[in-house]
């Protein structure tokens, strides 16, 4: 990309789902939005309509499609879907909620909590490949609009993977940081990488969000 034209993204996670509510692991399972979902992405859609987005990027997963789609509406510009911006493949994990993957399989819930980089669930992905996968997926598409400002519309673990890139935090460091749904976090990409502009900006809804730890190590939490 051309030296001196940042690409501005506009990281946003989907809005709420009915399994974000119950604590379960959404990973790669189609999941869609619940009521307070959709009302979200109609207020987020709101809040993005001045941006001049010149294009719109999503995961194909349906709680991310649907989230994009909203954006969509606002802005004009149609969706791209990539794979490369899905949530971290959680394998067996998958629709279970924390208790019982505790149950079930405590040791390795232990190196989860931890944030093993080389953890995996059975037919799922490391916390490394996840992050070099999603890192990866967000700086190609950004080199394709120097210049421009770029929706990303993806899941929780994507934003920590982002978050991370862009603070040079280890993946394996605790997350002290919101992923709400249906928030904002704003970014610049040059050829150095990623930097940090704004983060978690839900000030377009007026009620709390939830904050997002469940596609990732910890239970989800209501915030006021």
């Amino acid at each position: 990309m051309p030296d001196g034209q940042a690409t501005r993204v506009l990281a946003i996670r989907h809005g709420e789902t009915a399994w974000n509510v119950d604590g379960r692991i959404q990973g790669q399972l189609d999941v869609p939005l619940n009521d307070t979902g959709r009302w979200q992405v109609h207020r987020l859609a709101l809040a993005l309509a001045d941006e001049n987005i010149s294009a719109i990027y999503s995961s194909d997963l349906l709680r991310a499609l649907e989230t994009a789609q909203a954006v969509e509406r606002g802005c004009g510009q149609p969706i791209t879907t990539d794979v490369g911006l899905r949530e971290r493949g959680f394998g067996v994990f998958e629709g279970l909620s924390y208790d019982e993957i505790n149950r079930r399989w405590p040791d390795l819930a232990e190196r989860w909590r931890r944030r093993d980089p080389d953890f995996t669930a059975e037919g799922g992905e490391t916390l490394r490949q996840f992050s070099q996968r999603s890192v990866a997926t967000v700086s190609r598409l950004a080199e394709l609009h120097p210049g421009e400002t770029i929706a990303v519309v993806s899941h929780g673990g994507v934003m920590d993977c982002l978050y991370r890139a862009a603070t040079h935090l280890v993946l394996d460091a605790p997350r002290t940081w919101q992923l709400g749904n249906a928030s904002i976090n704003r970014l610049l990409f040059t050829r150095g990488g990623f930097s940090l502009i704004g983060w978690s900006d839900d000030h377009h809804l007026d009620q709390g969000a939830l904050d997002e730890f469940t596609d990732t190590d910890q239970p989800a939490q209501r915030t006021a």
